[in-house]
């Protein structure tokens, strides 16, 4: 098949899977809780918050996996197949998902729902090269540049204000297809979102005192983190999720830790060290981790707060000693 019809047929059914999530879709049966497919942790943990005395939904991707890369066992099939509603950011994250989604979408058999495009969602582009210059990273992009030509930034959880966004639109997908239990969502969902300003101010303060500290990430998957607690992040070691950089590239970034000065940069449990170890051979810079997912904690309705805490955790315990 050409390249132009394979990209035409991807854009066609990622385009009817979106569209899908406000929808309708066949309602629970009488005293029955939906089953629920959640994509990613931080997804799966907000929908287990706002289901919480109903039901526990499954999750997908687990572990250190990740989505970029994510193939679905027959598990997972058989679990999207049986299930009521699913929820996942979009075609820009989970591309495995596309195609199984839109058969079943097709066949009117579940609802989408693609959180990417939730109501008071603020995406952010997502950015042309791995090192950033000042006025990029401090440009405060707002929700029409999602339609910019380099796409959206798919990372969006990692804003609190993303994430509430989620938890509305979970709130009203779920009370769609369980109208008996929708009481039960909303009082849930009004505890996730009063939690979700609690965070948010909690983070704040936490990282104030390391946000003019510049760094680099391994791969550009923070920009929401950054821009919510004004972060100074250099650039990322990966152009993009599961690209290694060349030659020239290394020699950039190297010049980049040196030239600004970076205190660290950051490596991710999906991802082996041994490239991060290598660019701060000589410069002073530490090693860090940062993992956007929570492959290491338990997933749940516990786990986006402790995965945006560890976040600041791990920034601060690297950046801290550089802070003065």
């Amino acid at each position: 098949m050409p390249t132009n019809r394979r990209k035409f047929s991807a854009i066609a059914i990622a385009a009817v899977v979106v569209a899908q999530w406000h929808l309708a879709a066949p309602a629970a049966a009488d005293g029955a809780a939906p089953n629920v497919v959640a994509s990613i942790a931080p997804v799966h943990a907000l929908v287990a918050q706002v289901m919480a005395g109903v039901a526990a939904p499954r999750l997908l991707v687990t572990g250190g996996a990740s989505p970029h890369a994510y193939a679905l066992k027959p598990s997972d099939a058989r679990a999207v197949a049986g299930a009521r509603t699913v929820f996942w950011v979009g075609p820009e994250l989970e591309r495995f998902l596309v195609k199984p989604l839109a058969a079943l979408v097709a066949a009117g058999e579940v609802r989408v729902v693609a959180l990417a495009r939730a109501d008071g969602i603020r995406a952010l582009p997502a950015r042309e090269t791995g090192t950033w210059a000042g006025a990029d990273r401090d440009h405060d992009h707002g929700k029409g540049d999602a339609e910019h030509d380099r796409g959206a930034d798919p990372h969006l959880w990692l804003d609190t204000v993303n994430a509430a966004a989620m938890v509305r639109a979970i709130v009203a997908a779920l009370a769609a297809v369980d109208a008996g239990n929708a009481p039960r969502y909303r009082a849930n969902g009004d505890t996730a979102l009063a939690d979700l300003g609690a965070l948010d101010a909690e983070l704040a303060t936490m990282l104030a005192p390391v946000k003019r500290v510049p760094y680099l990430v391994f791969h550009d998957a923070y920009q929401y983190f950054e821009r919510r607690y004004g972060l100074a992040a250099a650039g990322a070691v990966a152009v993009g999720a599961g690209r290694a950089p060349g030659a020239r590239r290394i020699s950039e970034l190297r010049q980049t830790i040196v030239a600004r000065k970076a205190a660290c940069v950051f490596s991710e449990p999906q991802f082996e060290p041994a490239l991060a170890e290598t660019l701060i051979e000589g410069s002073g810079a530490r090693l860090g981790t940062l993992d956007p997912l929570g492959a290491a904690l338990k997933p749940g309705p516990g786990l986006y707060g402790e995965l945006m805490r560890q976040l600041a955790r791990s920034l601060i315990g690297c950046l801290q000693p550089a802070a003065g």
